[in-house]
């Protein structure tokens, strides 16, 4: 071998081996900071989401009630644990719709209504306002706060292209004005809106051939949805409005940056963030990261869309049926997932999709509920947290001065009081980062 290729051949092999070694130092340092951010979660879950109060128990004359018993019951969250509700009233079997809605106000507050345009308003000027309605009506007797979702969509689900017309101005007028006149009509019931759906895709263009596309891609999608938000924004001042979108890079970033108004406010007031996993669950540091991404820019953040399947992929958008094995998987990386997102400080919701595996998208065994309405062992295990460990059950005596403080996790409670003379006493309790510290109750004469 010449001289010039045997040094060659050395410089390869050490370079080769400094490139592994430095692969290896790498994925060890991930692998290091993933159990970092793992095993801090409950540190910060304890910091971020509970607060110290201290409860004052007086007579009915003022002086402090002491050794009175106090237990204080979490009745609802603050944070918003949701899923979207779109098969009720749509199981043709009554025993397994009843479940469906009996395990469905069992864990979750919050809902996802569907407000897709093409089957909402299947005959121009005659949009399905009853199905809502009722859905509404039901979940808000249960304490469940409703979104609708999506508003605008260039998808063909959203653009009803057998009656739209091909005028784009007429379409902006159609458009704006469904946003207009259901946000309107929802108003105090529905109060938080998906307005404008993946907007992102429309760079630099849409896979979608709709008529809702082709108006979008003309004005282009930061007018597109700006026009949304504002039309919202009028339609109800006080509603809680999202930007919603699957793409967590910097594309997504770069154009909700630019949705301010003239004066540099913003025009939404939430960041929607989708992380359907039909593939494979997001690391430990990618979800920490897209986290960071869009925290930075100083709004709260939404997990709109969840999905982490109880099976394997067995082609192209197909799926196996569910198997232990994977409901096992699904509950293990569903639980790490939560707990990562409900440690974070701008997560503030997030909601699952969908939560039976019948009717579920794409026809993929997503849900926490098996097709017959049983649960999966990850519907158990989040219950377990949801109602469990991150759910206030704390009891104790006052002590001389009427004095009781404990922690508790934002939301609203019920706090129990039974006095040294055996009168008991209810009180309903709302615990907020903003609240006061300190709550002062008087007992009834």
């Amino acid at each position: 071998m010449k001289r010039r290729d045997f040094v060659t051949m050395v410089i390869r092999i050490i370079g080769n081996a400094v490139l592994a070694e430095g692969m290896v130092n790498g994925m060890e340092e991930a692998k290091a900071q993933d159990e970092q951010l793992l095993a801090t979660a409950k540190e910060r879950i304890e910091r971020l989401r509970k607060g110290d109060i201290t409860f004052v128990v007086r007579t009915p004359d003022g002086k402090p009630s002491r050794n009175a018993q106090l237990t204080l019951t979490q009745t609802r969250h603050a944070f918003l644990f949701g899923c979207n509700i779109f098969r009720w009233g749509r199981i043709p079997d009554p025993k397994r719709e009843e479940l469906y809605r009996e395990r469905f106000a069992a864990i979750f507050n919050f809902a996802t209504l569907p407000f897709y345009w093409s089957p909402y308003e299947w005959v121009q000027g005659k949009p399905n306002h009853e199905y809502i309605d009722r859905v509404v009506e039901w979940c808000h007797q249960r304490g469940i706060i409703c979104k609708g979702h999506p508003l605008v969509w260039d998808h063909p689900a959203s653009s009803p292209d057998h009656w739209l017309p091909d005028n784009h101005s007429e379409i902006e007028k159609l458009s704006t004005g469904r946003v207009r006149e259901i946000v309107k009509r929802f108003l105090g019931r529905i109060d938080i809106w998906d307005v404008v759906n993946e907007a992102t895709h429309l760079l630099p263009r849409s896979p979608n051939r709709t008529k809702m596309a082709a108006w979008a891609m003309a004005i282009g999608p930061v007018k597109y949805t700006a026009l949304h938000l504002k039309v919202a924004r009028e339609a109800n001042p006080k509603a809680i409005l999202l930007v919603n979108d699957y793409r967590t890079d910097e594309a997504y970033l770069k154009l909700l940056e630019q949705l301010r108004d003239e004066n540099s406010r913003w025009l939404f007031d939430v960041v929607g963030i989708q992380s359907h996993m039909h593939y494979g669950v997001w690391k430990v540091k990618q979800t920490w990261e897209v986290c960071e991404r869009f925290a930075q820019l100083g709004l709260p953040l939404h997990f709109t869309e969840t999905t982490i399947l109880s099976s394997t992929p067995v082609g192209s958008g197909k799926w196996g049926d569910t198997t232990p094995e994977g409901e096992e998987r699904q509950a293990e990386e569903t639980v790490q997932f939560y707990m990562l997102l409900f440690s974070h400080p701008s997560v503030e919701a997030i909601t699952w999709w969908d939560f039976s595996d019948d009717g579920a998208w794409m026809e993929a065994p997503a849900g926490w509920l098996r097709r017959d309405m049983s649960p999966k062992p990850v519907y158990e295990r989040m219950m377990e947290l949801i109602k469990g460990e991150w759910w206030t059950k704390a009891k104790g005596i006052t002590d001389k001065e009427g004095k009781w403080q404990t922690r508790a996790f934002y939301g609203e409670h019920e706090l129990k009081i039974r006095t040294q003379d055996g009168r008991e006493v209810k009180q309903k309790v709302i615990i907020r980062k903003d609240t006061k510290k300190q709550i002062e109750i008087r007992l009834p004469r």
